[in-house]
């Protein structure tokens, strides 16, 4: 993914911060929540970026919105606003889960099925793509899509494989129009 050069100055220093502390995996559960919030309540991020409202009044509001985050996901929130980077919040969060994805040979994938998947479905999946990536395992998002017929798609990165039926059907039309 493209992220500026901010975001991921501020994801590496978070990020060195919490392998230094072994706290990897609770600072991204707590970025993750943090990027959810961003993104469901807009009001927020308009509310950071004006000018109307001195810097304090801002770093009051993420501590009370944020009081229940580690001390570094806070101060890092803080820091942010002193340099008015608060734009930057969503791209520092996925900067950091990339960078902590890679530490730990782990890649994001969304799969889509026509119906929801067993951890058990899930587990053979993440194993199955997995070796061909060369990672230890998937952090599976499964969505549903109707529109599939059978089987699955797979998203990992930029590359997708599909094993739908619908999928099948479209390779199949070409090679008999060739």
């Amino acid at each position: 993914m493209s992220y500026s050069t901010v975001a991921k100055r501020y994801a590496l220093a978070l990020f060195s911060i919490a392998k230094e502390q072994n706290q990897l995996e609770a600072i991204e559960q707590e970025l993750r929540t943090v990027k959810s919030v961003f993104i469901q309540n807009k009001e927020l991020s308009i509310l950071l970026e004006n000018p109307k409202f001195s810097t304090d009044k801002k770093k009051d509001m993420l501590k009370e919105a944020f009081s229940s985050v580690s001390v570094p996901v806070l101060n890092t929130l803080l820091l942010m606003t002193d340099r008015h980077r608060e734009d930057q919040v969503v791209g520092v969060v996925d900067a950091f889960i990339e960078l902590s994805n890679e530490a730990r040979g782990i890649a994001e994938a969304k799969v889509y099925s026509v119906r929801a998947l067993t951890e058990d479905e899930k587990t053979a999946i993440s194993a199955s793509f997995a070796k061909r990536i060369g990672k230890q395992s998937l952090r599976i998002e499964n969505v549903i899509d109707e529109n599939i017929l059978g089987g699955l798609k797979v998203r990992i990165g930029n590359r997708i494989y599909d094993g739908t039926l619908a999928g099948k059907l479209d390779r199949l039309e070409r090679e008999l129009v060739r």
